[in-house]
């Protein structure tokens, strides 16, 4: 009853202190004891945040890309055209683990303390579903955590959370009883237990906040059988910078995440060793495969053994092959988000069906942006624009006109702070984003953010992408790669979207340099970020090489800024 009084005072307009307020007893309880509690409560809004893995905005139709109109998303686009589109969303750091810690406490990477993959995650760290639960909502989890084992402590009612980064096939499901494999596919898996808490655990008396996480795109890009030949054959635009040199940009230059050259050509692009062979080619982590039931993995191979065998037949030339490698690498990611098209159609057709789409709040977004083949790349990490940027589209009927398209740069330190505020609850002192209640309408007040900042810790690591940091305005953007590389980069958006030249070597923009260079220690300051090199330090000589590679591994390390 008191959660009622206290969610009562803030629906009027009245103070409320925060969630140790609402657990508080208080003198005006019994004033109000025959008040039905149930109507009350369910008057807060329901939340259902699906994420996915490593979705490119490229691969949503809503954002209206060539790649995207030939394999659409449409129960994706429901949400837009119900709600609204941000056009402008980016992440703080663009790697799994650090980014889902971001949307969970509303902090950068260097003050929640989880900067690479690999870290071990605090449960006991404030986080948006724990404040909501503490409220009075009843809170789960299913699908990808990917943080550390699992998520108790860490405040939710329910969870069922796929082992570490998961498989696409039978994958090993670790709930507060144990871990065990579960047969099917994982995107479905984790649709089903959603639907099956939603329509046999949940309280129908209290507001919920369902996390669903998929698993899906993420590499090594497997589809359900029923979209593996969705794709098959056809001809997807190939990025106009697919070949790129990485004239002037020597970290683009150093990485190891090429389509062509990089990938696991058995693991990640299911080719075989010859006509009519089962035998894949390099495939160094052979489970993903092997924990496939016999019939599961005898349909699998034998839906691609035609595009198999027409390939290791022809005789194409290395150029041909990149050609080849794309396409069949577009068929996989594409065919695998299908999947997760048909998931938030079943969770749409669910609210919709059982009368609660009109008070639930649907968020559909991803960990971070994917390279589609821009740069020649898959993965992500660097901030260019393909992987800086994620989808983010948001329905709220009654609060969100349909059809919005939000212009405003958003980023997801920003989610945290949105649930609590349309939750009714105070803001955490801890949190360093904004409601986006505020720009709901695509009029952001005054005081809006104008730039954003990014941080990448992870290296050495998977890819090689060098440590950096950066400022993005509407029109520029300025990065610090530092480590063993030490450089600066500078791209005019508006006229190389592509970010294909780096002008900071141009004397004609010296002083939009110096401009953006003060941004970012304004930024560096605004969010207490002092790891890594400072902005004025100068770039590392040959012979300091080895201090930049120290000064990375410093800043990535676990607990910066921790408490």
């Amino acid at each position: 009853m008191v959660r009622i009084v206290a969610f009562a005072a803030a629906a009027a307009g009245l103070s409320v202190t925060g969630c140790t307020t609402l657990e508080q007893p208080t003198a005006a309880a019994p004033v109000i004891a025959a008040a039905p509690a149930p109507l009350v409560q369910q008057s807060r809004p329901n939340i259902v945040f699906i994420m996915s893995d490593d979705h490119a905005y490229q691969a949503v139709s809503a954002y209206e890309s060539d790649v995207s109109r030939i394999a659409p998303t449409p129960n994706i686009d429901r949400i837009a055209q119900r709600g609204a589109l941000f056009e402008n969303s980016y992440v703080t750091n663009s790697l799994c683990g650090p980014s889902r810690a971001t949307m969970l406490t509303g902090q950068f990477s260097h003050m929640h303390g989880f900067t690479r993959n690999g870290q071990k995650y605090d449960n006991s760290r404030w986080n948006w579903p724990r404040a909501l639960g503490q409220s009075g909502y009843q809170t789960a989890l299913f699908g990808k955590w990917h943080l550390n084992y699992s998520p108790e402590g860490a405040g939710f009612d329910t969870w069922k959370v796929l082992d570490d980064q998961g498989k696409y096939y039978n994958p090993d499901v670790i709930t507060p009883t144990g871990r065990s494999a579960v047969e099917g596919y994982a995107t479905d898996i984790v649709t089903d237990q959603s639907l099956h808490w939603l329509e046999q655990e949940r309280d129908p008396d209290r507001p919920f906040a369902l996390l669903i996480h998929h698993k899906a795109p993420h590499r090594n890009f497997m589809p359900a059988i029923r979209h593996l030949q969705k794709y098959l054959g056809t001809e997807f635009p190939v990025p106009t910078n697919y070949f790129d040199h990485y004239d002037g940009r020597r970290a683009a230059d150093a990485q190891e995440m090429n389509i062509y050259r990089d990938m696991f050509e058995g693991h990640d692009l299911k080719m075989t060793t010859g006509v009519g062979s089962k035998e894949l080619r390099e495939n160094p982590w052979k489970n993903d495969f092997e924990r496939m039931t016999p019939q599961q993995r005898a349909e699998y191979f034998s839906a691609l053994q035609p595009s198999n065998d027409a390939m290791n037949a022809a005789d194409m030339s290395e150029r041909d092959m990149a050609l080849w490698k794309y396409q069949r690498y577009m068929s996989e990611y594409l065919g695998t988000v299908a999947a997760v098209d048909d998931s938030v159609g079943r969770v749409l057709d669910w609210l919709e069906t059982n009368g609660l789409d009109e008070n639930t709040i649907v968020v559909y977004t991803s960990d971070q942006g994917f390279y589609l083949g821009e740069h020649g790349w898959f993965d992500k990490r660097f901030m260019y624009e393909e992987s800086l940027r994620t989808p983010l589209l948001i329905q709220y009927p009654g609060h969100i006109a349909p059809g919005t398209r939000v212009t405003a740069p958003v980023q997801n330190v920003d989610y945290a702070p949105t649930f609590l505020e349309l939750a009714g609850l105070a803001q955490q002192p801890s949190i360093q984003g904004r409601t986006l209640r505020e720009v709901f309408d695509n009029s952001p007040p005054a005081d809006w953010r104008e730039d954003i900042y990014y941080h990448y810790y992870e290296y050495p690591g998977f890819h090689a992408v060098r440590a950096h940091y950066g400022v993005r305005t509407e029109r520029y953007k300025l990065i610090r790669f530092y480590g063993d590389i030490n450089a600066w980069e500078f791209y005019d958006l508006q006229a190389d979207p592509a970010e294909m030249h780096n002008r900071i070597d141009d004397p004609k923009v010296r002083s939009l340099v110096a401009d953006l260079k003060q941004r970012l220690e304004g930024l560096r300051a605004r969010y207490q970020d002092d790891s890594g090199p400072a902005v004025d330090a100068p770039l590392a000589l040959a012979s300091a090489m080895a201090k930049g590679r120290r000064d990375a591994e410093a800043a990535a390390g676990a607990g910066h800024h921790a408490h």
